[in-house]
């Protein structure tokens, strides 16, 4: 806003809820202040619990953490040795690529196939030396999924001695899709399921997630696991994000409309993208030097969206679905720096 001069800021970039905060989550925050002052339970036995209740899962098969980020960091320095390899795709979740490399263990990806997790792919680039292969689902940035046929037919082929970690940060957008393959209807024990409150319940600020898997895996993960995480205010307010009903089902409509409004956006303009299972779209360009010019012509007018240079995806554009008021104004940004660029 200072650099540009710009009174107002229309944030798309990170897939964040733009209705806000559940009340009763502020309210659970609020109510829990006058315990800060003492460390939280080192297990998060209430948190735990709730989510106990609602996946009907036992408590010894979850463990919660600093967002979903923080619960892969522990697994990779829980089940990584020096000489192991990790196996994924490209395009996929960039913070991922982050934690392996910084651990300094080998990466192994495969690309895409028409901008989708290529399991056949990955199952074929497994050597002695796969120690983790990590999923995405819905993936991120691409917004599409893999089925449950792919799903069931890709752990077949997976030894029981190969951690997969399915991450469904995006979980609470796909629930009930008829193909997708929810992963706490398998319960295999070599597969870790993570998901996060910031996205559907607007928690990103907090940073919670939590993961699922069996009570050996969560055992280790937890000698490992920096102690008192999640803090106080973070688990209550997780506690009634997951007993909000109201004001999840009222976002995930909103995000419905939204999405639809930009497909017709698109549609209208031209531009290739691909359908989302999520709170974002991807779309498609003739190259990176296009994005860099519609990215930054569009910070100018105060809108941020995010290229994608660092998922692998150069010549690719997410957008978070916002409030129908911000999409408006991303629609109309969007038309001027297309005109502007002579891209029309």
């Amino acid at each position: 806003m200072k650099e540009f001069g710009l009174k107002r800021v229309i944030k798309l970039a990170s897939n964040e809820n733009p209705l806000g905060v559940s009340p009763q989550s502020i309210q659970a925050m609020i109510g829990s202040i006058h315990q800060i002052h003492r460390y939280p339970d080192i297990s998060g036995k209430i948190l735990r619990a709730k989510l106990s209740e609602i996946h009907n899962i036992n408590p010894e098969n979850i463990i919660t953490g600093h967002g979903s980020e923080a619960i892969i960091s522990v697994i990779i320095r829980t089940f990584l040795h020096d000489s192991d390899e990790v196996l994924t795709s490209e395009g996929t979740f960039v913070g991922f690529y982050v934690i392996v490399k910084a651990r300094g263990v080998k990466l192994i990806t495969v690309p895409l196939k028409n901008y989708r997790f290529d399991l056949d792919a990955l199952a074929n680039a497994i050597t002695p030396k796969t120690k983790i292969i990590y999923l995405v689902n819905p993936n991120n940035p691409t917004g599409n999924i893999f089925t449950k046929q792919e799903f069931e037919m890709f752990h077949k082929k997976i030894s029981p001695d190969i951690l997969i970690i399915l991450d469904e940060a995006y979980f609470e957008f796909v629930k009930g899709h008829p193909n997708f393959p929810d992963s706490l209807d398998y319960r295999y024990d070599n597969v870790i399921t993570l998901r996060t409150f910031s996205k559907a319940y607007g928690l990103a600020g907090i940073r919670l997630g939590y993961g699922f898997a069996h009570h050996e895996l969560i055992k280790n993960l937890y000698k490992v696991r920096l102690p008192f995480e999640p803090g106080v205010p973070s688990q209550m307010a997780g506690v009634a994000a997951l007993t909000d009903y109201q004001f999840l089902d009222y976002y995930l409509e909103l995000n419905r409309k939204g999405k639809e409004y930009l497909y017709r956006l698109y549609d209208n303009l031209g531009i290739q993208y691909i359908k989302s299972e999520a709170n974002f779209i991807m779309s498609i360009h003739d190259s990176k030097l296009t994005v860099d010019k519609i990215c930054n012509r569009l910070l100018e007018k105060g809108v941020i969206i995010r290229g994608l240079d660092a998922f692998g995806l150069p010549h690719c554009i997410r957008v978070t679905i916002g409030l129908q008021e911000e999409n408006e104004i991303f629609a109309e940004k969007l038309k001027e720096t297309l005109s502007e660029l002579r891209i029309l």
